[in-house]
């Protein structure tokens, strides 16, 4: 209580500061990092994996996360903006205080595994462009990683590395000048051929669970919370009625795009992928080399250096949000400082959870894991341990108690229970084809 008093008198002591408001369009940007975030190392591999195995019949899926994804990423935003507060500070007004425990760990434990498969495959793109050892790169990517979130604010060399993510509009390139036969794939993707098998089920799931992911639930909250802490005239919503209107506007544009951008991406890389390889025959993603000649039609000989240059680009952008998403909640449950625009010496122990948690994904990356199917699996993972964190998400925001008189109107509050109910159904599917073979 007294923690929350002290952040509510310096919310108020920022309202009082001089107006240093950088502008609206200016502060677009949780939303949009967040979209760009989502189509990381493990998102291209299940997005081409997907489309590989079973050409333009995922493709829906695409479009049908779409509007699930904005709802609970805006659920989680708008919880974030409210309050001046994280998601599990505001589970812990709501929940037992060892179900909150129970979430951060879930989410931890993905994190982790998430960063491990995602510093894998960087590593063996590295090698199929450089040659050498893919564990050796996969440790520097991390160790490099780990030192530009501990001495560079992340707002600073994030805004380098997006353009190497630039890459990943070659599949819309592909796209373009591949043999797609477009009524046929816009034909799959609203009325597809769905295959009741374990496969189908388990691909679905993946593709679930690498567009809705729970790191991007906290961090997208954590980082309404930074925008906050940054810019002199805003406090929590709670506290200013009068910056609601422009709030939620910039919020549920901010998603849209942000949202928008990462599924348009994917939509296009299983396109891609469905013309080029499953066409060709083939049908099963085991190494990267075979990923990336799912680029030759427009790029050629030089497909594996821009293949390289989407997986490390995006595995860098990434990996931050990962890391920083579970370090953020295990030092709200801790109740130390945090935020990545803060100098280490100001939030060392913050700074540390971060470290251990690309140090043990550094450790889960050299072990000799299949990187295709460590990323792919990845995302099965993200989509099983995410229908508990998105009841709580849902609960939270819908709550007076958390929320005040801003809570969820109902069109938002129907797109994220269906996100929640969608999530859960797939996996009970998924499972169930796993048991009945």
């Amino acid at each position: 209580m007294a923690d929350e008093q002290a952040q509510d008198q310096a919310g108020e002591r920022q309202a009082e500061a001089p107006d240093k408001d950088p502008g609206w369009l200016a502060k677009l940007g949780p939303g949009l990092i967040t979209g760009a975030a989502d189509d990381d190392p493990s998102g291209i591999a299940t997005y081409s994996q997907g489309g590989a195995q079973f050409g333009y019949n995922v493709a829906w899926t695409l479009l049908f996360t779409y509007p699930l994804m904005v709802g609970i990423q805006l659920a989680s935003a708008r919880i974030g903006r409210v309050t001046g507060k994280g998601l599990t500070e505001n589970f812990s007004r709501i929940c037992p205080r060892w179900l909150v425990f129970g979430l951060v760990a879930l989410l931890t434990v993905a994190n982790v595994i998430n960063i491990g498969a995602d510093l894998n495959a960087m590593g063996d793109a590295a090698k199929l462009v450089l040659g050498g050892s893919g564990t050796l790169y996969a440790v520097g990517f991390g160790v490099a990683s780990m030192l530009l979130q501990v001495f560079i604010p992340y707002r600073h060399y994030v805004s380098v590395l997006k353009w190497l993510t630039l890459s990943l509009l070659a599949y819309v390139g592909v796209a373009v000048v591949a043999n797609i036969e477009w009524g046929k794939a816009l034909y799959a993707t609203v009325w597809p051929h769905i295959t009741w098998n374990r496969d189908y089920a388990t691909t679905v799931v993946a593709i679930l669970g690498t567009t809705i992911s729970p790191y991007l639930f906290f961090w997208q909250a954590e980082e309404e919370v930074e925008e906050i802490k940054r810019v002199e005239k805003d406090k929590p919503l709670r506290m200013a009625p009068q910056q609601v209107r422009e709030n939620f506007r910039r919020i549920r544009f901010d998603t849209l795009l942000g949202m928008g951008f990462s599924n348009l991406i994917a939509f296009f890389m299983i396109v891609a992928t469905a013309a080029t390889l499953h066409a060709g025959g083939v049908t099963n993603i085991a190494t990267t080399a075979q990923a990336a000649k799912a680029l030759e039609p427009i790029a050629g000989h030089f497909a594996t250096l821009l293949f390289a240059m989407g997986i490390i680009g995006t595995g860098l952008l990434a990996i931050p949000v990962l890391a920083g998403s579970a370090a953020y909640a295990v030092a709200a449950l801790l109740k130390v400082r945090r935020g990545l625009e803060l100098q280490f010496s100001a939030a060392r122990s913050f700074y540390i959870l971060l470290c251990v948690a690309v140090l043990v994904g550094v450790v889960i990356s050299v072990i000799d894991l299949d990187p295709i199917k460590a990323l792919y699996w990845s995302a099965v993972i993200n989509a099983v341990i995410s229908v508990p964190i998105m009841v709580a998400v849902m609960l939270t925001a819908c709550s007076a108690k958390v929320m005040k008189n801003l809570t969820l109107s109902l069109k938002w509050r129907v797109l994220g229970w269906a996100a929640t109910a969608a999530m859960a159904l797939a996996t009970g599917v998924m499972f169930w084809a796993m048991a009945t073979g």
